[in-house]
């Protein structure tokens, strides 16, 4: 992890504070059908350089998406393109899934 990165357990007492933050899902379509997490935000990882002006930049934005690869390349170009905080979920949905919501469904 690196000080990009934010874990899972971070995530979930962030949510469970109420501090403010969006969840920016980058998976597919597919995929979110099968799991998501409350309230996230899902743009396709194409079409994030479309969406640029819908993101939030006054709070935290945290993506994700399966594993944590995909987020981390989007987080990157999204600091590039001027978002202050931008975090990557370490290990994706599939760690919050492991972590913090074993009845959630793995793919």
């Amino acid at each position: 992890m690196s000080g990009t990165d934010i874990t899972v357990e971070a995530l979930a007492e962030l949510r469970a504070a109420g501090t403010a933050h969006t969840l920016l899902d980058v998976r597919e379509p597919a995929e979110i059908a099968i799991c998501a997490i409350d309230s996230s935000v899902a743009i396709a990882m194409e079409s994030v350089p479309q969406h640029l002006a819908t993101l939030p930049r006054d709070q935290p934005l945290i993506v994700l998406c399966h594993h944590g690869m995909r987020s981390g390349m989007v987080a990157d170009f999204l600091r590039r393109n001027g978002f202050g905080q931008v975090l990557n979920l370490a290990g994706g949905i599939d760690e919050w899934a492991r972590r913090i919501a074993p009845e959630m469904p793995r793919y």
